[in-house]
């Protein structure tokens, strides 16, 4: 079932099984997101849990103008916002989350967790618009489409974000010793 076919069965039913398929599907992901601008893990859980607060009590309206994802997600940066507004903090720190185990072998495992681990740091020190459109199309797969509504920008200003975003992250990898051949 996609996404919206569940919020508008929870709609219709207050079914809480949709909710939390909904909850399961894109936590992660938007806990990322939002972390991208409140720079705190903690605050970024909380303020993920009170967008489906929001969501499942219905204080924002889904327009089905867009995908369910693309909706939440705008949720998500309009609380960090409103957090950041009220805390007045900006510093960054790089994310630590959790990933699934795709390696074959403990070997493997530590290679892509420091590959990982370096890859957030240097997301860390680039332009944030960057870090944050290059993290929405890669890691949550969203299309530039849904990027440029979660941010706030047309697709022309998306595809020169990551075309810029990648040229600052290659930057800071190849400093750090990656190659790209």
């Amino acid at each position: 079932m996609t996404d919206e076919e569940l919020y508008n069965r929870y709609l219709k039913y207050q079914d809480e099984a949709d909710i939390r398929v909904l909850f399961e599907r894109h936590r992660d992901g938007l806990i990322l997101f939002i972390n991208g601008f409140v720079h705190n893990l903690a605050d970024a859980e909380e303020l993920m849990i009170d967008s489906f607060a929001e969501v499942s009590a219905g204080k924002s309206i889904f327009m089905w103008r867009s995908t369910f994802k693309t909706w939440l997600f705008s949720i998500g940066k309009k609380l960090a916002l409103m957090h950041l507004r009220k805390a007045g903090r900006v510093e960054f720190v790089p994310v630590d989350d959790e990933q699934p185990d795709r390696s074959e072998t403990p070997d493997l495992q530590i290679l892509e967790e420091e590959r990982n681990r370096q890859l957030y740091g240097a997301l860390a020190q680039i332009n944030p618009d960057y870090s944050r459109v290059l993290m929405l199309l890669y890691f949550d797969g969203m299309s530039h489409e849904e990027a440029a509504k979660v941010m706030g920008k047309n697709k022309k200003q998306i595809y020169h974000l990551v075309e810029r975003g990648k040229k600052a992250l290659r930057e800071i990898m190849e400093k750090e010793g990656f190659s790209f051949s």
